[in-house]
């Protein structure tokens, strides 16, 4: 489904992965792993891996932000230290090696911090053969995806399927071109593209409510009964 015109077709995060996991009902039932790439992604992947009934667990895929602006970033560091540059947009920035080494140095550090906040003492479950689907909320510039993407060819998955609620046209082709599939439920075609456009609600994710989906996804698989989270208690309205 293509868009002219932004607009929310999502009421949250977690409504975005109920349908995001209605284009995937094949994969249902099957020897799939569901990763979320954090923090925004996992809520949607929560989603996903409850109605395929699959494994679920975590690809942690950070920005590397520009100097003197973090909100724009030049590529991508994964857990594995998988790194992803945007070569046109170091060269624009003009970024020289050292600079380089010191954003990507922080990005690193704070990857750590996170894997051990989020997987404990849990190893990471086995991918090798498998039919892998990477889930984000959405595609920005597509770095983020593409790194956890190029990490996880090292793991000799069976396949590996990018699965997002919504990103620019563009930037879907690209990523086409390194996955074996793409799944979207919308894609934008919009000369400006912002991912939080497509959803009513949008909040940063914080770490304790990627903790709560891991901790829902483990007691849902045991067989207790919790309810999802809904709009009033996410998003504070």
């Amino acid at each position: 489904m293509r868009h002219s015109t932004a607009g929310p077709i999502f009421e949250n995060r977690y409504d975005a992965g109920r349908k995001l996991a209605e284009k995937l009902g094949e994969y249902a039932h099957k020897s799939v792993v569901v990763l979320g790439i954090p923090n925004g992604g996992v809520a949607v992947a929560l989603g996903v891996a409850l109605a395929l009934d699959a494994d679920f667990d975590l690809i942690i895929s950070r920005k590397i932000p520009l100097p003197l602006s973090p909100e724009g970033g030049f590529g991508s560091v994964t857990d594995d230290g998988t790194i992803i540059l945007n070569e046109d947009l170091v060269k624009k920035a003009g970024l020289s090696q050292q600079q380089i080494n010191y954003q990507v140095s922080q990005v690193r550090s704070n990857i750590r911090h996170r894997s051990l906040l989020y997987h404990t003492d849990r190893p990471p479950l086995a991918i090798t053969g498998r039919t892998v689907i990477i889930v984000d909320d959405g595609l920005a510039s597509g770095y983020t995806m593409r790194a956890a993407i190029d990490s996880l060819r090292h793991r000799k998955p069976e396949k590996i399927i990018a699965a997002v609620p919504v990103g620019p046209e563009h930037v879907v082709n690209d990523i086409q071109k390194v996955a074996d599939r793409v799944v979207t439920c919308a894609i934008g075609t919009e000369p400006v593209f912002y991912v939080a456009d497509y959803y009513r609600y949008w909040h940063d994710i914080t770490d304790s409510e990627v903790l709560h989906c891991l901790k829902e996804w483990r007691l849902r698989r045991k067989g207790a009964r919790i309810q999802m989270p809904e709009r009033k208690n996410i998003e504070g309205v």
